[in-house]
């Protein structure tokens, strides 16, 4: 397999990237790497958000823990039922998450599953968990995203626009490569090579932002969840334009429907239409009684009427 990875018309040009780093003769995916950094990082992120809010600390490395750990499985268990045909023949190969094959809706259904379950037995407010683990989530993502670089996949349709990718045809899946990229395919040496959007790029910059907004916003927030709703809006609305470019979308069998681009499309409705909804109740709720706006993270244990939780 060729290891180069180049982007052109940036002047970039990467001659030895691998999938793996041996330690000890011990082969790791760079994608498992990766993702293990986005973990920690977010951890942190949320563990400083907690700080600043007078939240226990301590809390939010517990429900990492299970975040995690139910987030992979989810994130695995989505992939595989909208990519039944690539398991179904090798049943053993749906453990094996080295090559990637995680699926970030998943991930995100189970994990908030994980987070309403963890604030009702530790009698927390579940909107404020959402509201400071979506921080880390968020930036979790942006460097996740970097584990597809390593992997070649996840890549967009062929452009030849500033941040165009090029790949080795080897070193990617054969059923990754559109028609349209092979009437633009190139040759040199012998070798074939593919032209295409980093999506994954795209992504991680969006995710970013995304994480900007959301620290400016949280200081105005008017209800427990509301920032956890901007997150999803804000992710939604760059994954229906990411997942437009993509060529390896999960379908929905027998519609020829990407996945991914209709949830993100009914995420951005939904959560806007909340985060009018429940803005338009406070304010209901702040001018019938004026002594009850109080900022949301200042008591962390209080139940509060326009708590999403």
């Amino acid at each position: 397999m060729h290891k180069t990875i180049d982007f052109p018309n940036l002047g970039i040009h990467l001659k030895n990237v691998g999938k793996t780093i041996s330690v000890f003769h011990f082969d790791i995916a760079y994608y498992g790497v990766i993702i293990g950094l986005g973990i920690l990082a977010g951890l942190l992120m949320a563990m400083h958000v907690a700080k600043k809010t007078g939240q226990n600390q301590e809390d939010y490395i517990d429900l990492a823990i299970y975040g995690v750990i139910f987030g992979i499985i989810g994130a695995r268990v989505y992939y595989v039922v909208f990519s039944w045909d690539m398991y179904k023949n090798d049943l053993l190969s749906i453990f094996n998450i080295r090559q990637g094959g995680l699926a970030i809706y998943g991930g995100v259904i189970a994990a908030v599953i994980t987070v309403f379950v963890f604030a009702k037995r530790r009698h927390l407010a579940a909107g404020i968990l959402l509201d400071t683990a979506c921080h880390g989530l968020v930036l979790g993502q942006a460097i996740g995203r970097w584990g597809n670089f390593f992997n070649r996949e996840a890549f967009g349709e062929y452009t030849n626009g500033l941040f165009a990718m090029k790949l080795p045809t080897d070193a990617v899946r054969p059923s990754d490569i559109t028609e349209l990229m092979r009437r633009h395919m190139q040759y040199k040496n012998g070798t074939s090579y593919i032209q295409v959007h980093p999506t994954f790029l795209y992504e991680s910059l969006w995710c970013l932002m995304v994480l900007f907004i959301m620290l400016l916003y949280r200081r105005h927030k008017k209800f427990n969840g509301e920032v956890f709703l901007v997150y999803l809006f804000g992710y939604g609305l760059g994954r229906v334009w990411i997942e437009g470019l993509r060529t390896d979308q999960l379908i929905i069998p027998g519609t020829g429907i990407a996945v991914s681009q209709l949830l993100a499309g009914v995420l951005v409705i939904g959560m806007g239409i909340l985060l009018v909804y429940f803005r338009k109740k406070y304010q209901k709720q702040k001018n019938e009684c004026p002594a009850g706006d109080v900022d949301p993270d200042a008591d962390p244990g209080a139940e509060e009427a326009a708590d999403l939780s």
